[in-house]
């Protein structure tokens, strides 16, 4: 017997091409700044889509003019004590808002997410008064404290939360487990994934952080990479190879985290929805 051809389904067909025609127009400018970063100036202006042979000038100009090594290290190190700390009170905060039932605390939530409707902007000049005030200008303190607990964080936790079996919680305040000891020893662990969804975006969102740090960070020696690029593009003429070479470094730890949690990420992000 001759086997029938099954018919093509031409829906199927344009959903393909138009997720190959979304992916192609998400991976081109990450595929042209990495050519760009190879090339000289004048290339990149022309528009060459073919890798050249000016990495090295371009890093070495990069590095003489500017000190790319501290400002990846004030990021790296702003970046990690802001992601530690807002999971830490965060996932706190969340925890108790869904475990300890009270009719205050949905006010209160209620409360923390109008905030999430007022523009940073609206709040930079009180912000840094506070800090100035405070002597926090130029210190990673300033950088982290306006920050630390974020709405959004609260409500990912919050949801992810509700699927944490309350009869484990039963049990364990049965045995004569602390509060703490549930948090930290059966809370935690079983949140893997809603942790690596909520460190993924901190962790972006604190790297790519420009407009606080540009306030707050008035000393060359406190610049993070998001500020020294900016820099960059502030003189008379611009070496565009040079300039996406630094845009390149500055997104690689992004690109690593993503691509490391990214599974991980997808299953905190799905079980908030859920």
């Amino acid at each position: 017997m001759t086997k029938q051809k099954k018919p093509i389904k031409w829906g199927n067909v344009g959903m393909y091409a138009f997720l190959i025609l979304a992916s192609f127009l998400s991976v081109f400018p990450l595929y042209w700044m990495a050519i760009a970063s190879t090339n000289t100036s004048n290339a990149v202006l022309s528009g060459t889509l073919l890798p050249g042979t000016y990495l090295l000038e371009n890093l070495k100009s990069l590095t003489s003019n500017y000190d790319v090594v501290n400002a990846m290290w004030n990021s790296f190190r702003y970046a990690a004590l802001q992601t530690l700390l807002s999971l830490l009170i965060c996932s706190l905060a969340g925890y108790g808002f869904e475990v300890f039932h009270d009719k205050h605390k949905d006010r209160l939530m209620a409360v923390i997410m109008l905030a999430m409707m007022i523009p940073q902007v609206a709040i930079m000049v009180p912000l840094f008064k506070m800090m100035s005030g405070w002597g926090f200008l130029n210190k990673a303190v300033g950088f982290i404290l306006p920050a630390l607990s974020t709405p959004f964080l609260i409500m990912l936790f919050r949801s992810n939360a509700r699927t944490f079996p309350v009869d484990i919680i039963d049990a364990a305040r049965v045995d004569g487990v602390s509060e703490v000891g549930i948090f930290f020893k059966m809370f935690m662990p079983v949140m893997k994934s809603t942790y690596a969804a909520a460190m993924t975006i901190t962790f972006m969102n604190a790297w790519n952080a420009y407009l606080w740090p540009k306030v707050i960070m008035t000393k060359t020696t406190a610049m993070t990479m998001p500020m020294l690029i900016s820099n960059m593009t502030s003189g008379y003429m611009t070496d565009y190879g040079m300039l996406m070479l630094g845009v390149l470094l500055c997104s690689l730890p992004t690109i690593i985290i993503f691509f490391l949690l990214q599974k991980s990420f997808a299953n905190g992000i799905a079980g908030a929805v859920k």
